[in-house]
């Protein structure tokens, strides 16, 4: 051992070997320090103070931002150490909502875990923080701002990873807050309901919002037909629930307790995956023939096709039209099973069991409705169904195996590898091999789609060219390829996205992961999965094959196209029509109204707005003029936007606002 490269951490000489910070360094002594700000796939924060250490020569230091060097000597728990976390831990509970046996995130709750492993029995602080409303207007998400503990994750991730910044630090001091823009509720903001804010929350203060309640309630009613389809990634998740290994394949034990909590039958939408492909590929095959609409980017992932609507309406003809799987197999089974069953398509439930929180959105949208019935009636987590079944009392890990109802319970590798980042793009491939005369086997392995890596790039010579396609996951990376083909930098065919870390294995709705390596572990499931499938390409699924024949005659039919597709449309950033920023009065004012939609917003409608606040300030101007601003207008090219006493102005110039407001203020002075 190269004595340069020697830390010593409570005297015991540790290897420093490319570790950034010394809280690495800890962890790889068998050190585990408390923190709630530091996560390993964001920036270094430092906020918490829990993970102070001392350094010989330096005093204390956070070990989350403190770079190694050699021969340092660290203490990670000294006397003054150990009664600063208490100290930290019990102000941060003297504030906090302690109901902790009612609370969702009980079982795996950082700060009940800490407080405990602390010795913490009593809190000598009171409370300084007033009660505040929680958010209940989400399909995805409860927000409850009285559990927050100000760690910053949830922020950091929706910026860092997402790009989308919906949720962030508001006021100073002792009033800092997280909430979303404007002290609105997540769901009038530009949240794409992806939860990710809630996976990386350590205690309950984002959660999922939960639908077992009223599917309980529909298993229950004996007049209801409650049919559950359950995605690919749910399978090699589940078992975390129940204390059994990341990536453990699930899918016997998972269909047995779902009879036993009382659903009627068990579905795969993984079938539905399988249909996907078919669609989708012959879409791409179309458009690639045409030279029309390219590049094709995928649709089943419901975040991303609401970040497109808000943030690219240019491209939404570009996103393919197919729906998700999810939506897909809603679809067919209202029109399929009532007859089948022998039920009313009143009275059959379909429940999806997904991984994502973002499917709840979907399933809530009103293009997947027909004839005012939902196609999927109810969305469970991963998680919400682990909870379902231990609220049951079923004991999971005992249970013998069961196989999924035919015929839309049996499905290829290729619907199986959805649950993958990349797994859309090879199962496409798998499909288009014989049309396109790719040299390729069955069992296709496209090992430059697979990989962690955020953006990823394959070529593959076909008959009708070059087919160049892309892989990406986390939106701030799809929001890059997507500049890029705004700006006509890119030449791509297909671009496969995914809000979530490695795609749906990486869901909000998968149990909170614990290990660093459960991501990875999840992933090489789904592709152990595949390995072990009969068949491995959609157009060999026999149930697909008599799908076409008996129903939708050929892909991309006039009846698969009423079905299996759909349109997108661009959308409000906020949801809501207004933001005042003058206080209520009886006197009548001059109204200005100031739309920062998103193509306002990019053209310099922040900016008109913060002028003319200010202008209104230095003046004291209060008692006339009442301003607000607006979010009236889809996307269109006409911004800045601005509304002066009933009169619009587009295109709006900064001077000549300050100019009308000068005005303005001269017929009011009194």
């Amino acid at each position: 051992m190269k004595s340069d490269k020697i830390i010593y951490i409570n005297d015991r000489p540790i290897v420093w070997d490319g570790e950034t910070n010394v809280l690495s360094l800890a962890r790889k002594a068998h050190i585990e320090i408390p923190t709630f700000c530091y996560h390993s796939e964001l920036s270094v924060y430092g906020a918490c103070r829990l993970c102070l250490v001392e350094i010989e020569g330096r005093g204390l230091v956070t070990s989350c931002s403190t770079i190694p060097f050699e021969g340092m000597k660290v203490y990670t728990h000294t006397e003054q150490i150990i009664k600063m976390r208490k100290t930290i831990v019990e102000m941060l509970l003297a504030n906090h909502d302690q109901a902790c046996p009612t609370c969702s995130r009980s079982n795996d709750c950082k700060l009940r875990d800490l407080s405990t492993k602390l010795g913490i029995d009593k809190i000598r602080y009171r409370k300084t923080r007033q009660p505040k409303a929680m958010d209940m207007m989400s399909d995805c998400l409860v927000r409850d701002p009285n559990k927050c503990v100000l760690c910053g994750d949830c922020v950091r991730f929706c910026s860092e990873v997402q790009g989308i910044g919906a949720i962030d630090f508001a006021h100073r001091g002792e009033g800092v807050i997280v909430t979303p823009a404007y002290g609105k509720s997540l769901a009038h903001v530009d949240c794409v309901n992806c939860g990710q804010c809630a996976a990386v929350c350590p205690t309950g203060a984002i959660v999922v919002k939960s639908q077992s309640e009223q599917v309980w309630q529909q298993v229950h009613n004996k007049t209801k037909t409650v049919v559950a389809q359950v995605a690919p990634a749910v399978r090699v998740a589940l078992g975390e629930m129940f204390n059994l290994p990341s990536g453990e394949i699930t899918t016997g034990k998972m269909v047995a307790a779902l009879r036993m909590i009382g659903f009627n039958k068990v579905f795969d939408t993984s079938y539905a995956a399988d249909l996907t492909v078919i669609e989708e590929a012959n879409e791409l095959l179309s458009r690639k023939t045409k030279g029309e609409n390219l590049p094709i980017f995928t649709s089943c992932c419901p975040a991303w096709v609401k970040f497109a609507e808000q943030s690219y309406p240019g491209l939404l003809n570009n996103l393919s039209s197919c729906r998700s799987p999810q939506q897909m197999f809603g679809a067919l089974a209202k029109a399929r099973l009532p007859q089948t069953l022998g039920v009313t398509k009143e009275d059959l439930c379909v429940v999806a069991i997904m991984p994502c929180t973002a499917k709840k959105y979907e399933a809530n949208r009103k293009e997947f409705t027909t004839d005012g019935i939902a196609d999927v009636d109810f969305v469970l987590t991963t998680q919400e169904l682990g909870k379902m079944i231990k609220e049951a009392g079923i004991d999971f890990n005992s249970l013998e195996p069961e196989s999924m109802d035919l015929p839309m319970g049996f499905a290829s590798g290729a619907g199986v590898i959805f649950g993958n980042s990349g797994g859309v793009s090879e199962a496409v491939l798998r499909y288009a091999a014989d049309k396109l005369q790719i040299p390729m086997p069955e069992s296709i392995v496209l090992q430059e789609v697979r990989g962690t890596s955020g953006i990823r790039e394959a070529e593959v010579e076909t008959a009708v060219g070059t087919l160049r396609m892309a892989v990406v996951h986390g939106l701030k990376n799809a929001a890059i390829l997507a500049d890029q083909v705004v700006n006509g930098t890119a030449n791509y065919d297909v671009i496969e996205v995914m809000a979530c870390p490695g795609g749906c294995i990486g869901g909000a709705g998968q149990p909170i992961a614990c290990e660093s390596n459960t991501r990875q572990q999840r992933n090489q499931a789904i592709y152990n999965a595949d390995k072990i499938m009969p068949l491995h390409r959609a157009q060999d699924n026999p149930f697909i094959d008599e799908i076409y024949q008996t129903l939708l005659h050929e892909p991309n039919s006039h009846k698969a196209h009423e079905m299996l597709h759909t349109q997108y449309r661009s959308r409000k950033r906020i949801e809501d029509e207004e933001t005042s920023f003058s206080a209520p009065s009886k006197e009548e004012r001059c109204k200005i109204r100031v739309c920062i939609g998103t193509s306002c917003f990019l053209r310099g409608a922040q900016e008109i707005l913060a002028a003319t606040l200010k202008t209104v300030e230095d003046n004291a101007w209060h008692n006339r003029f009442d301003i607000a601003a607006t979010f009236c207008t889809e996307l269109c090219d006409l911004g800045p936007t601005i509304v002066i006493n009933g009169e619009i102005i587009h295109r709006a110039r900064l001077e000549d606002v300050k100019s009308r407001i000068q005005s303005e203020a001269s017929l009011r002075e009194k």
